[in-house]
């Protein structure tokens, strides 16, 4: 997956927002809360994403993917995709999917009934 697709992919979710900080990344956001962030690695675009604890323990373990820097450094379950062989574009998407879904959840009820995201009771 290459920049442009990720940010087409993310903007196309509900409620969301772009901005771009620290240092050039594209930070994707759902409500106030980060779900997905593409910056540089090297010569090459990184892609951090939430993930269940199972997701961060087996996942961290593959070649090309690693805790996120900053985030799971404070114990937050983060990981980012930085080099090949990494993940497939299409488990890419799953997962930053997931990370969606995972931050929306965390948002108030009265936050989602806001923007529009359904609430499952």
């Amino acid at each position: 997956m290459d920049r442009a697709t990720f940010n087409t992919f993310c903007g196309a979710m509900p409620a969301t927002s772009h901005v771009v900080q620290w240092g050039n990344a594209d930070v994707w956001k759902v409500g106030p809360k980060v779900f997905a962030i593409c910056g540089w690695n090297k010569e090459r675009d990184a892609f951090t994403f939430k993930v269940t604890e199972i997701a961060f323990e087996v996942l961290q373990e593959q070649p090309g993917i690693r805790p996120a820097p900053y985030l799971a450094s404070r114990g937050m379950k983060w990981l980012q995709h930085y080099d090949e062989p990494g993940l497939s574009d299409t488990e890419l998407r799953q997962h930053i999917e997931i990370s969606y879904d995972l931050v929306a959840a965390g948002l108030s009820k009265k936050k989602r009934r806001e923007l529009g995201i359904p609430i499952s009771d």
